[in-house]
């Protein structure tokens, strides 16, 4: 077990975090399938996300959200990514930029699960 100390360390929780989206059953639908995503030219930017998240570091600019608008997802998927971040993180890493990414991506997963409700409300 490590800490999440630099870019190196955000690669590795990134790159094992997508292995398991991308092998489970529930998610690999929509990442793969559904948004067909070119995991090349994804992955850099959940690196540069995450480093300026979490390190303060990167030149990550962006809306995420606004991409996850046309995507097939309720509550259950993002409990499921939710699930799945958190136990990366806990296979593989300590301390508290870990404890803060695991928070972080609860947040996230919360404010974009009630946004698109909101969403859907409207149509």
């Amino acid at each position: 077990m490590q800490e999440i100390k630099n870019l190196d360390d955000i690669k590795q929780m990134v790159d094992t975090f997508y292995d398991k989206v991308n092998k489970d059953k529930e998610l690999s639908y929509i990442f793969n399938d559904f948004a067909k995503i070119n995991w090349v030219n994804h992955l850099p930017i959940m690196y540069s996300f995450w480093s300026k998240l979490l390190l303060g570091e990167g030149d990550y600019r962006g809306n995420p959200f606004q991409k996850h608008i046309p995507l097939p997802i309720e509550s259950h998927h993002f409990d499921r990514w939710v699930e799945l971040f958190k136990q990366n993180i806990d296979e593989q890493f300590i301390g508290e930029i870990a404890e803060e990414a695991k928070l972080r991506a609860e947040n996230i997963a919360y404010v974009f699960d009630n946004k698109l409700s909101m969403l859907k409300l409207e149509y």
